[in-house]
């Protein structure tokens, strides 16, 4: 078995340079037509259960960050502030730590109605920790961070039932991606650490979450002082080959950031009324997640977001035109294809197995000749020759989720 690191030199799925620095990886054009088609697949599913997507800036004065409370705790995992000679200190702008604070101002940019609620904000956005050198590697611990993330803003009564749903997108999208969740964790607060709320609102956000666990029926561990510092919050866990355990999503209810935003909506007796803050991530950051899924499939993905799903190899250059017709063709159809030509053809077979390509169109003189196509899984399986429209067909509804 090899480590992920190992797996994105081999597969050019991410190439890390010194010159860029430590903790900044390169997306290759493998990792990123992976990580496309994962990123489409989680926004159709989140679109499917109501999130409207948006985009906010990577940074933000240093004055919102005091705010929402994240300079006070992450001071020291936050780069520097960008300021001009002679700006005021707030006026700042900084890299921010978590996109909550900018989603907090995408609810609070007009008027609500309880009738809207609950109102789910979702995007895939950057979020920046200035982590030492020495303990950032590979894709699981970054400084650069793509994050799948979201927040619901509702009321009291309608939290247990947005956990429940972020739960049961866990349990379906994990599973289309080829893994399940190694445990649950309850992050509770612990002694003497600072957190944002009073006790009655921990107490009652607390017992919300650990409802809708034993609700889902997952097993799940108790751990005082691993909340948040606005809230608690359960962890789903994933197991690398070492060993170690990594939070990869997570749900978290959050009265405070309402409160210090100051957000409300009129309620049904015509009140302004302060909603909760779900926070939500159901795959966690891309950097963390693809890590993950090399070691999951030591590079074999799932078709549907393998980097290439077709390889075309014609046996001579006398049937190279009926290959590039047919790989076009797949192009097309909105597969991801490639055209093997360099080489013997038996190299070429080689080399669309080390690359864990999940299908090998062959195409020699005989199925040029009628218009077929030789079907291979990178398993080995030869698939009976069918003709170009048909294996076009097959190979569609192969490679979607």
């Amino acid at each position: 078995m090899k480590d992920h690191r190992r797996l994105g030199r081999e597969l050019e799925i991410y190439h890390a340079d010194p010159m860029i620095g430590a903790g900044l990886p390169l997306w290759l054009p493998a990792g990123a037509a992976a990580r496309h088609a994962i990123e489409e697949y989680v926004r159709e599913q989140e679109r499917l259960a109501g999130y409207q997507h948006v985009y906010s800036p990577p940074m933000a004065k240093r004055q919102m960050y005091a705010r929402s409370g994240h300079l006070a705790k992450f001071a020291d995992d936050m780069f520097p502030a960008m300021g001009e000679p002679g700006e005021a200190e707030d006026e700042a702008l900084m890299l921010r730590p978590s996109l909550c604070p900018h989603h907090a101002m995408v609810f609070g940019s007009r008027g609500r109605s309880y009738r809207e609620l609950p109102v789910r904000i979702a995007e895939l956005g950057g979020m920046y920790r200035a982590e030492r050198s020495g303990v950032v590697g590979g894709l699981s611990r970054v400084r650069a961070i793509s994050l799948n993330d979201a927040h619901v803003f509702c009321s009291l009564d309608q939290v247990g039932a947005e956990v429940a749903l972020v739960l049961e997108m866990c349990a379906r999208i994990h599973p289309a991606l080829g893994f399940r969740a190694d445990g649950f964790q309850l992050s509770l607060r612990g002694p003497g650490a600072r957190y944002l709320g009073s006790d009655e609102v921990w107490d009652r956000a607390e017992s919300l979450l650990r409802d809708a666990l034993v609700q889902a029926g997952v097993p799940f561990e108790e751990v005082p002082g691993e909340a948040a510092f606005y809230g608690p919050k359960i962890d789903i866990q994933v197991r690398d080959l070492a060993g170690r355990e990594w939070t990869l999503a997570t749900v978290q209810v959050d009265f405070a950031q309402p409160e210090r935003f100051d957000l409300s909506y009129t309620d049904s007796g015509g009140n302004q009324a302060r909603p909760v803050m779900v926070h939500r991530s159901i795959v966690g950051s891309m950097e963390r997640l693809m890590a993950h899924l090399l070691e999951v499939h030591q590079g074999a993905f799932p078709a549907w977001y393998a980097p290439v799903q077709l390889a075309v190899a014609p046996v001579a250059e006398a049937q190279d035109g009926a290959a590039r017709a047919f790989a076009d063709a797949a192009l097309r159809s909105g597969l991801r294809a490639e055209l093997l030509l360099d080489g013997s053809l038996g190299l070429r077979i080689r080399t669309a197995a080390q690359r864990k390509i999940p299908y090998l169109a062959v195409i020699g003189s005989r199925e040029a000749a009628v218009g077929e196509i030789s079907l291979r899984t990178r398993d080995g399986r030869q698939l009976p020759p069918l003709p170009h429209a048909e294996a076009l067909a097959h190979l569609t509804a192969a490679t979607h989720p």
